[in-house]
């Protein structure tokens, strides 16, 4: 019996089958074959078979059911009505793996893509095409399956184990702005809730044990809200801009530590080392930093200018030369503090207890004492060249 090879006009399916019988033979397994109910059968060239003498070993035969004849190899359009009978079937040969769809699924969905502009017409791929006459595509193959399913009835479908960044790179790659949307909220979705949770003590502390002891920790902009911290080596830690409201710090070392923009209010300090620390800036409204020792022997002062120090008690703290320039401590409680040589100019201490502090060679130009209490030790001429 001879071979041929039978081609569905509709749905370009392919199929090898041996003849023999009567041409109602061969319609009934090209029907049964293809899945249609096939009618007629036509040559290479349009030629209609009525009878199987006609057809010779390894034909190429066109089976439809009813439709006229429209070649597959030609460039023109087929007449009008007949659009959904003529699909130009093409494959891709993407980073090695076969793809065969249609020229209209990578055209019509997303007019103005990439993949669009290659295959509006034919030929502009030119001689970029392997043995097989697939068109050569370097990119993922994983990653272009749904791209390619999109394309074809426009819902977002990624199996199990794909990473659907690599798929959002090769949508942005080929210009399929339509699934870019669909694949940046199915990322956000898949995402897990960010965790605000506040970090514990025992977090914490493992978290400093599996830090070798030169290594730099930071902490920026971590949550430790209420977390009880107090008597833990804090020094040189890096807490700019972190959360440290109401946690309790007391006996803490926190020397060179950076607190700049630390949120410190309604904490507990009392006791702490806080020699070279660096507060620029921070809010410690409300917070406690009784008996605290800001003073570092070496010479390295510690700077809290543009600290928010509103109704602080920082009363018996050692504060020489500390830098408090433009801070605010309105109703703040600095009695016996000593604050020698410290800067306190532009600082506003109105209601501020300074009762025995001791503010010998004290900047306090510009600073606003409204309603301030002093000790008599500052005399009135300090007074006058410093203070508003």
């Amino acid at each position: 019996f001879p071979f041929l090879s039978l081609f569905l006009f509709s749905f370009p399916s392919h199929h090898v089958v041996a003849v023999y019988g009567t041409l109602s033979d061969l319609l009934s397994v090209a029907s049964s074959k293809l899945g249609i109910k096939a009618t007629s059968v036509y040559n290479g060239k349009g030629g209609l078979i009525d009878d199987i003498a006609l057809i010779r070993d390894d034909d190429v035969l066109f089976v439809c059911e009813g439709e006229p004849f429209i070649d597959p190899q030609t460039d023109s359009k087929p007449p009008e009505g007949l659009l959904g009978f003529h699909t130009d079937w093409l494959t891709l040969n993407v980073g090695g793996r076969y793809f065969t769809t249609t020229r209209s699924t990578l055209v019509n969905k997303e007019p103005d893509s990439m993949l669009a502009h290659m295959f509006k017409d034919k030929g502009v791929w030119g001689n970029k095409q392997d043995h097989r006459g697939a068109f050569l595509i370097d990119r993922s193959p994983e990653y272009f399956e749904p791209i390619l399913n999109y394309l074809r009835h426009g819902q977002l479908i990624v199996n199990d184990g794909i990473n659907l960044l690599g798929v959002l790179e090769e949508a942005r790659f080929f210009g399929i702005d339509s699934l870019i949307e669909h694949l940046e909220v199915a990322i956000k979705n898949s995402q897990p809730p960010e965790d605000h949770s506040p970090i514990s003590r025992k977090e914490f502390v493992r978290f400093l044990l599996a830090t070798p002891t030169k290594s730099e920790l930071r902490c920026q902009g971590l949550n430790f809200s209420g977390a009880d911290l107090s008597r833990l080596d804090l020094r040189y830690i890096n807490f700019k801009m972190a959360n440290l409201s109401r946690c309790n710090l007391a006996h803490a070392n926190l020397c060179c530590a950076n607190l700049e923009r630390a949120d410190l209010s309604g904490s507990v300090l009392d006791c702490a080392n806080l020699q070279g620390v660096k507060m620029l800036c921070s809010n410690a409204e409300g917070a406690s930093l009784k008996l605290c020792n800001f003073e570092d022997p070496s010479g390295l002062k510690a700077n809290l200018e543009g600290a928010n120090l509103k109704g602080v008690d920082m009363e018996g703290s050692q504060m020489t030369g500390i830098n408090l320039r433009v801070a605010t401590l309105k109703n703040a409680k600095l009695k016996n503090c000593n604050l020698r040589g410290a800067t306190l100019a532009g600082t506003d201490l109105e209601n501020c207890d300074l009762s025995g502090c001791d503010l010998q060679e004290a900047n306090l130009r510009g600073s606003n004492v409204k309603g301030a209490i002093f000790e008599e030790m500052l005399t009135p001429l300090h007074m006058s060249q410093s203070v508003r």
